[in-house]
């Protein structure tokens, strides 16, 4: 138990993109957006725990993310 007593939630996230492009500073931008979008999402409790696929701007699927909560003491 921590020092509060109290229920302690747990985040694990794991994120998978893979993007190409003809040069790094505009993969670099694609992934950048990706990254924020996702923050937004997780932000508004959007996801479950699991595994979630991950599209772009343009709803091409470019990776997944993983989510699990869970309560510790």
């Amino acid at each position: 138990m921590n020092d509060n007593d109290e229920m302690v939630t747990v985040l694990k996230c794991d994120v998978e993109l893979n993007f190409t492009g003809p040069i790094p500073a505009l993969v670099n931008k694609r992934a950048a957006a990706v990254l924020r979008s996702l923050a937004e999402r997780l932000e508004k409790d959007e996801f479950e725990d699991g595994f979630h696929p991950v599209k772009d701007e343009n709803g091409e699927e470019v990776g997944e993310i993983y989510v699990d909560y869970s309560g510790m003491m």
